[in-house]
């Protein structure tokens, strides 16, 4: 069996007095789609946000390709890196939020090339070149000097999605990447999602697109109270739902 890309073993997180993650675990392989199911507080997001380390879990470990991410052992001990160490990791894998997070006064262009320019020491000429291929690749190359303001919030996300793709990521997250646009919006965003999976990148995605989900994952994972309450093949998890309450929630979610 191959190794995995991915491997999240026994995550848990705590804010204050809440639990948020519970013993999560999971394992990706290479080329693999795995999007995350589960009402709002759940913990997905906050899974999302361990795994490259922009929360610290409590307790347990993420290791891409084998390697620790965010720690390093020392002397038989778990240690976490400094921000310099773990930048290096952050570039590997792609983060796509909610929210777009564009820099205003940047073009979309700019925007895409202000990562390679910063992070891996790319030269301005090179990086904008670069930019505009990322662009290309989810259908805003058009749109190339415009600025945020002009643009739609799909056209935002798209762009955003171009900037997480120019780090050459081995793994891409979403995290609900169309929640926050308008209904008429979210299909030019899950459009390039598909041709993205397509390719055959390594994703999990946190989304309340079902039918998206089924189409696009090789497995899903229900998450309730911060604990993987089912992990399947779409068709198994999603058609034939043996857990109550992920019968509920799909339910709620569907209308049914």
């Amino acid at each position: 069996m191959a190794e995995p890309l991915l491997r999240v073993e026994d995550l848990y997180k705590r804010f204050g007095d809440l639990e948020v993650l519970r013993g999560v675990s999971f394992a990706l392989t290479q080329g693999r789609k795995l999007s995350v199911l589960g009402p709002s507080g759940s913990g997905k997001s906050t899974m999302l946000r361990c795994i490259n380390y922009l929360e610290e879990p409590d307790k347990g470990h993420i290791y891409l390709e084998g390697q620790l991410v965010g720690e390093k052992l020392v002397n038989g001990h778990h240690v976490r890196m400094s921000s310099k160490e773990l930048a290096p990791q952050r570039t590997e894998i792609g983060m796509v939020f909610q929210n777009f997070y564009l820099w205003p006064h940047l073009t979309a262009r700019e925007n895409v090339a202000i990562g390679p320019q910063r992070v891996r020491g790319m030269s301005k000429k090179d990086a904008l070149a670069l930019g505009e291929m990322m662009l290309e690749k989810v259908h805003m190359a058009h749109k190339r000097d415009e600025y945020p303001e002009r643009l739609s919030g799909g056209q935002q996300q798209r762009v955003a999605i171009a900037r997480s793709l120019s780090q050459e990521p081995k793994l891409m997250l979403f995290d609900e990447p169309t929640s926050a646009l308008d209904p008429e919006l979210i299909g030019e965003v899950l459009k390039v999602i598909h041709e993205l999976a397509d390719e055959g990148r390594t994703m999990v995605l946190v989304t309340h697109e079902v039918g998206f989900a089924k189409e696009v994952s090789d497995e899903v994972i229900f998450i309730d109270e911060g604990q993987i309450a089912v992990h399947g093949a779409p068709q198994d998890v999603l058609d034939n739902p043996a857990n109550e309450r992920l019968r509920s929630f799909l339910g709620k979610l569907l209308g049914g």
